[in-house]
């Protein structure tokens, strides 16, 4: 596959877990130091590892999600607790990755993780009253 198919393809998987309004930001914030990276991103994150058969999407987020919790990546992680349920990732099952995460990732990333989640929830929840 050439570069710019990969791009193609990862911008349609981009969109379909993040969400237009989110790619839309992130386009709208290009700059002579970001914009090859977030071509970058696009063709390898989303156009070549994203879209490998071996595992759904909802399975790719579980595990994006527990990696970034281990890691401590707080803003990563908010962004893919969000793009998470369009991958059909349920509440419980978030709940569920963040309770087995305090035993491998310990105690002080699964709670903050659990107030991450909860500001989630709740946008969510504002969004759907509003």
């Amino acid at each position: 596959m050439q570069d710019e198919e990969r791009y193609e393809q990862g911008m349609a998987v981009r969109r379909a877990v993040l969400g237009d309004a989110h790619v839309d930001r992130t386009l709208a914030n290009l700059t002579p130091l970001n914009d090859e990276f977030q071509h970058f991103i696009t063709r390898y994150a989303w156009g070549e590892t994203w879209t490998r058969p071996g595992l759904d999407r909802h399975t790719r987020s579980m595990i994006t999600i527990a990696m970034l919790i281990a890691l401590n990546r707080e803003a990563e992680l908010k962004m893919h607790l969000r793009a998470a349920f369009n991958n059909g990732v349920t509440r419980e099952e978030l709940k569920e990755l963040i309770m087995h995460s305090a035993l491998y990732c310990g105690l002080p990333a699964a709670n903050a993780t659990m107030h991450l989640a909860q500001q989630v929830f709740d946008e969510q929840d504002a969004q759907q009253e509003g």
